[in-house]
């Protein structure tokens, strides 16, 4: 009779099944109960969000999670040094809010296209909050960057500047949207 083993599931991440030859043999599971499972391989199936079994062979390490936010910071910063344009949104050449709005287009998330409906979209964060990603407001919602952590912002300026990075501090600053 072919015994298998659950090992905690819900503690352990991981549920261990032991080889052996069988029509039919039960299954128990702590706190769920017992059923037949017919032909059932030797195997170790990882639970996602849960730790994997100590020792368990071939348990993937977990992909990291990249935010929508950062995935606009990743673009924006590739447009660094891309031509200010007036009313151009990419991708060879931005304006403020053309550069954010094409910037989260590349992460799949579609914001207004000026800078003022930029500012009044998405949900309103604190300065002491931003996130890599928040959408910064400047000159009373007249331009707009996206906030890239450690202080910094990406936009595009104005004509004869090219798209860059720069202190947040360097712009009086409104507000911040979270999308």
């Amino acid at each position: 009779m072919r015994r298998i083993a659950v090992a905690s599931a819900l503690t352990f991440g991981a549920i261990a099944v032991s080889a052996g030859p069988a029509l039919a043999e039960p299954v128990t599971i702590s706190g769920i109960g017992t059923f037949d499972i017919p032909g059932v391989p030797a195997q170790t199936i990882q639970v996602p969000g849960l730790p994997a079994l100590p020792g368990a062979p071939g348990a993937p390490a977990p992909a990291p999670l990249v935010s929508a936010g950062d995935k606009a910071v990743q673009a924006a910063a590739s447009k660094i040094g891309s031509p200010y344009v007036y009313g151009a949104s990419g991708p060879d050449a931005f304006d403020c809010s053309g550069l954010v709005q094409w910037a989260f287009k590349q992460a799949g998330i579609n914001l207004p296209r000026t800078s003022y409906d930029q500012a009044s979209a998405g949900t309103p964060v604190s300065t002491s909050a931003l996130k890599p990603g928040d959408v910064v407001s400047f000159y009373g919602g007249s331009h707009s960057g996206i906030y890239a952590g450690n202080g910094e912002v990406i936009h595009a300026a104005t004509s004869g500047t090219p798209v860059k990075r720069a202190p947040l501090s360097s712009m009086p600053m409104d507000g911040a949207r979270r999308y």
